[in-house]
């Protein structure tokens, strides 16, 4: 039995779960009020983010239940995802400290590893690469770094909505012509319970994500992208493409700030999206073009590396270069001035 029913269902419940948290926000005064590091400038709710999560996770048991996805599966995404979540929405409305936020992130990452069996055999420039017990604490700072990297990432309106749907939907077309069925509904429905967010959050945005949206998004697509390696690790390699632009951007920036001495802790806004984003003057501009960049650019050659056979390691060099490039065009990591 074909459920195509879920695609429209998660968008209207993640849909109308914004909406209701809109008004939350706005009735507690969950406002997130421009300052010197700030993208916008007009006071907008947070924590819209919250729907995602509920919208993806109230489907996931049903997927397990169709037999659509494996009890494991369920388990180690279900409740790291929940974790994560917490994490954020006290997070968004309070302060916890970096460690403790650390400890909850590599909690989660730890818990749903041992469900997923950690990290598999890769094969890395035609070599068959196994890291044994090591392979593990390589993934958890993996989906530690990805949790992060998407939250910094959630600078302007729509990015991060875009990003995961762009990812999600090139992996579900590289499934779909691959033959990887089963891999499948994952991407799909969390693509949906994102589109459901980004009418609200589409520039201009009416609501942010929050912590408790982005962290999840980023720990649950490289979730993702480790179930895909259990497959073939043609699909990590895959999935390390389509979500280059937000690596590229976020790791360039943190190694420059560390270079310089710089606390990578606090509040920032010198990534290649946030100079883009001052130089061009609009949201929208730097929103699309990452769209561009993912269909025109990355999506193709992730297709290569998954369907023809490309090796995985030069697939990545290849789309990563250019991306390099644009960090270094428009200052990624370097110190803020008002331009």
């Amino acid at each position: 039995m074909i459920y195509w029913w879920l695609i429209p269902g998660v968008v209207l419940v993640s849909f109308a779960l914004t909406v209701a948290l809109r008004r939350y926000a706005l009735a507690r005064s969950i406002i997130d009020v421009p300052n010197a590091r700030s993208s916008h400038s007009v006071p907008t709710p947070r924590g819209g983010g919250i729907a995602i999560v509920l919208a993806f996770l109230l489907v996931l048991p049903f997927l397990t239940w169709s037999q659509l996805l494996p009890l494991q599966v369920l388990i180690a995404i279900w409740w790291a995802g929940a974790l994560v979540a917490v994490v954020g929405f006290l997070d968004d409305h309070g302060h916890i400290a970096a460690r403790w936020r650390l400890l909850g992130h590599f909690a989660a990452a730890a818990w749903a590893l041992f469900w997923l069996g950690g990290l598999p055999v890769i094969l890395v420039f035609g070599i068959s690469v196994d890291l044994s017990w090591a392979g593990g604490f390589v993934a958890a700072f993996y989906l530690v770094w990805m949790l992060n990297l998407y939250n910094f990432m959630d600078g302007i309106d729509g990015i991060a909505s875009i990003e995961a749907i762009c990812a999600c939907l090139g992996a579900c077309l590289i499934y779909w012509l691959g033959g990887f069925e089963g891999l499948f509904w994952l991407p799909l429905l969390l693509a949906m319970a994102v589109a459901g967010f980004l009418f609200w959050n589409f520039p201009p945005a009416r609501i942010f994500m929050g912590d408790a949206g982005s962290g999840f998004l980023g720990l649950v697509l490289g979730l993702i992208s480790i179930q895909a390696a259990w497959v073939s690790s043609q699909l990590l390699w895959a999935w390390l493409i389509l979500l280059g632009v937000f690596i590229v951007d976020s790791t360039f920036t943190l190694i420059r700030r560390l270079l310089r001495g710089d606390k990578v802790y606090e509040a920032h806004r010198s990534h290649a999206y946030q100079f883009a984003t001052r130089r061009f003057g609009k949201h929208l501009t730097v929103t699309l073009t990452v769209a561009a960049l993912n269909l025109f650019w990355l999506l193709p050659i992730a297709m290569a590396v998954a369907l023809l056979n490309w090796d995985g390691a030069w697939g990545v060099i290849l789309a990563y270069a250019p991306l390099v490039g644009l960090a270094i065009k428009f200052k990624a990591g370097s110190v803020e001035r008002n331009d």
